[in-house]
């Protein structure tokens, strides 16, 4: 979204607005979201000549900060780096396969790292869960302000932990790339086809164990 207009593009000649919105039923009626949950979407078209909005990051960290965890334990740390550092290019390294070619036109990179030990050596239970709850705020809130996202799981764990001197109770969970939507119509064959593809979810039925 550009001066409140969002970028449209053509695919097989039908009109698509790059939320995705319109590819796939987000919800029925009956049972609406919030718009800022049917409207993210994770991209992989990132602008490589805009800096990251510092204000909307710090807003997207603080609503993380906010999130929810067992005991209040706050067991998530993030490991954050800017296109241009070498603590940007140190987790660019890191990435696996595919995820490497595209990654570096993002603004920013977050690492989510969770905390699994206490000090004391006994487990943090809801380390990664309650992590993975503070990435997802940190999504919803950056979406929000402007931001796009994109969390990938593709990396080497090792790599991250000895870059930044990670002891060993603190696991990397996921690098996000973070920026300013690109121009899709630019971008490579190979990144246009992932972008086709549509945004939908298996019915909420289908994820519904008992519902008594």
């Amino acid at each position: 979204r550009a001066n409140g207009v969002s970028p449209r593009r053509h695919i097989v000649g039908v009109a698509m607005t790059l939320t995705k919105t319109r590819t796939a039923p987000i919800s029925h009626p009956e049972v609406p979201i919030l718009d800022v949950l049917a409207e993210r979407w994770s991209t992989r078209v990132f602008d490589a000549s805009a800096d990251v909005d510092e204000v909307a990051l710090a807003s997207a960290l603080e609503a993380a900060r906010w999130a929810p965890s067992a005991r209040n334990t706050q067991p998530w740390r993030f490991i954050i780096a800017r296109r241009g550092t070498s603590e940007f290019e140190a987790i660019h390294d890191a990435l696996l396969g595919f995820n490497k070619s595209w990654t570096g036109a993002a603004s920013a990179f977050v690492v989510t790292v969770a905390e699994v030990e206490n000090p004391d050596g006994t487990p943090v239970l809801y380390g990664s869960y309650d992590s993975g709850q503070a990435a997802a705020h940190f999504t919803v809130q950056a979406h929000a302000g402007g931001l796009y996202t994109h969390q990938m799981g593709g990396f080497d764990r090792a790599a991250i932990a000895t870059a930044f001197g990670l002891e060993s109770r603190f696991v990397p969970q996921t690098v996000m790339a973070v920026g300013a939507l690109g121009d899709v119509d630019a971008a490579d064959e190979a990144l246009q086809a992932r972008e086709a593809l549509p945004r939908d979810r298996r019915p909420l039925a289908e994820s519904i164990l008992v519902n008594a």
